[in-house]
């Protein structure tokens, strides 16, 4: 029998936008480089593996199809949706995820999946030259958080979406990742992002969880608010609904399956 495998996509209501995850439910814990070896298979920004511990506690572990990275919105999202369609836990019963960034919750609100994440709040600082050249942004003034994430505000909306990476330099750097952010122009949404990972594998990520657990207090402490909306300007575009609470953030939004099949490789 395979190992079932789900793809769905995260921060969108709507099939082929927002950010796709492969979701893996896992029979028994399986080999980090098998997981590894799948993850660079699906060649999707995340792959994402989950292993019950009882009846709504998960192991969670996320990939790039380059390396395994510590914490991860969208798949999350993803993660839960599948759970949740699938059976393996009721609609009406929060999951606990427990990951390398602590347990993360996840539950339903107002039609949307919330997820209750660590606040990743940046500091001023500034980034390498040549880096900075790179992503095409100011060296200063730039912020950073504890994951080594580099947070860059630019004047306006058409400001983030000009903005074009020169990838094949950066790889070259091994470079950090980079969120780029400005305020909205449209009065449905607080700001906008764009969010670059070249060093994961990832030039740019469509829609990313774990960006807006910094965006979320960086944007509080600028506009007054602890609720706002943000979207993400890839091409596939996407919408996070967040909510900053002191060292928490919950992160809100949607999610739909595209896909569903199994992995015929055993998992070690």
């Amino acid at each position: 029998m395979g190992i079932p495998l789900v793809q769905v996509d995260a921060f969108t209501a709507e099939p082929f936008k927002g950010n796709p995850a492969a979701v893996c439910v896992l029979p028994h814990d399986a080999p980090e480089a098998w997981m590894q070896a799948v993850a660079a298979e699906m060649n999707l920004a995340e792959t994402v593996f989950v292993l019950r511990r009882d009846a709504h506690d998960f192991d969670i572990r996320w990939f790039t199809p380059t390396v395994e990275v510590p914490l991860c919105g969208h798949a999350t999202l993803a993660a839960a949706h599948a759970l949740w369609e699938r059976g393996d836990v009721p609609a009406e019963q929060r999951i606990r995820f427990h990951s390398q960034s602590g347990v993360l919750e996840a539950d339903h609100e107002d039609g949307w999946v919330r997820l209750d994440f660590p606040a990743l709040p940046v500091t001023a600082c500034a980034m390498p030259k040549a880096q900075a050249e790179g992503f095409g942004v100011p060296a200063s003034p730039a912020w950073r958080n504890e994951h080594g994430t580099y947070l860059i505000e630019l004047a306006g909306e058409a400001d983030v979406r000009a903005l074009q990476p020169d990838f094949s330099h950066l790889r070259r750097l091994a470079p950090p990742q980079c969120i780029v952010t400005a305020r909205s122009d449209d009065p449905q949404f607080h700001f906008v992002s764009r969010f670059f990972a070249p060093g994961h594998g990832i030039d740019e990520d469509p829609v990313t969880g774990s960006a807006h657990c910094s965006l979320g207090p960086y944007w509080a402490e600028r506009l007054g608010g602890n609720e706002l909306v943000g979207r993400q300007l890839s091409t596939r575009g996407g919408v996070v609904k967040v909510r900053t609470l002191g060292d928490r953030v919950d992160l809100l939004g949607q999610a739909v399956t595209v896909m569903r099949g199994e992995l015929l490789t055993p998992a070690g």
